[in-house]
């Protein structure tokens, strides 16, 4: 059975984006696309009495939205339509990816984000703090890269401390479906007061970042390519702003703590980060392995 990844869509240039990224992540690891238009629910408002006229213009707006979202698809990418009435727009795409068992949820970045860059908007903070499905946060412009680029190497964020099973598993199976490399990639940054030993605490995290890296490398398949990388800077977003991407890089990062009943994923590390990535960047929440179709499946 095909994975299914979940695009939420507006008829935006950052929609079209999210369609673009996810479009190729699908024919990359065989899975099924699912755009999604989330509505306004008919009691959206106490004030406002619903009116049927004007939600059937909706509905309808949308239903041609999305169609024209889905004709920019690549034929060979499965895709299907669904136009949702929730509460808000990251419930319905939550709801979605719960019924169908989804292996991503894909957003766009929000309104006012700089060419190439992330932009955390009040969607996508909702769905970071209530889906338990990994999420992927795609920059602006991500459609102008071209569709035959597809998926060229996963580079995953590990810290300097054990505990990212999830992360690595995940990591795993994707790299296994999508049959590219994986980078593993620990920064050390040293933001630290003029008076600190900085030297000294260059050598003892970087020491730590080692057996860390060592350990994640060992977790992986050995059969997969796997290169291992030390970004230094002054601060986290000074080491992330000296490495190199590929136009198909994908960036993992896995989330800082649970909280229950609701998921936080994204650290304050990895909000750091995200001000200089460039690529897209699927969030993995600890609890969670990732699914995706075993790599015979995906050659098929």
């Amino acid at each position: 059975m095909s994975a299914h990844i979940v695009v939420g869509y507006t008829a935006t240039k950052t929609g079209r984006d999210a369609v673009a990224f996810a479009a190729r992540l699908a024919a990359a690891i065989g899975a099924v696309l699912d755009v999604a238009i989330i509505l306004p629910r008919a009691d959206r408002s106490v004030i406002t009495p619903p009116d049927a006229g004007y939600d059937r213009h909706l509905r309808d707006q949308a239903q041609q939205w999305i169609a024209a979202a889905i004709d920019r698809i690549p034929a060979d990418v499965v895709a299907h339509a669904h136009v949702r009435a929730a509460e808000s727009f990251a419930e319905g795409l939550v709801e979605i990816a719960d019924g169908l068992d989804a292996a991503f949820i894909v957003v766009g970045a929000a309104d006012g984000a700089s060419r190439g860059r992330h932009r955390l908007g009040t969607t996508t903070t909702e769905l970071l703090h209530s889906s338990d499905v990994p999420v992927v946060l795609v920059p602006r412009d991500a459609r102008k890269v071209a569709a035959e680029t597809g998926i060229t190497r996963l580079t995953v964020a590990i810290g300097t401390r054990p505990g990212a099973d999830a992360l690595i598993g995940a990591t795993a199976r994707l790299a296994e479906a999508a049959g590219v490399p994986v980078r593993l990639l620990s920064l050390l940054p040293v933001d630290l007061p003029a008076t600190a030993d900085t030297a000294a605490i260059r050598i003892s995290t970087s020491t730590a970042a080692d057996e860390v890296l060592a350990a994640a490398q060992a977790k992986l398949p050995a059969g997969l390519d796997v290169d291992v990388v030390v970004a230094a800077g002054d601060s986290i977003e000074d080491a992330v702003a000296h490495l190199e991407w590929q136009g198909g890089e994908v960036v993992l990062v896995g989330s800082s703590r649970l909280a229950q009943p609701r998921r936080l994923f994204l650290g304050s590390t990895a909000a750091k980060m995200l001000k200089e990535i460039t690529v897209p960047v699927i969030v993995v929440p600890r609890t969670t392995i990732l699914t995706a179709p075993p790599a015979e499946e995906t050659k098929k």
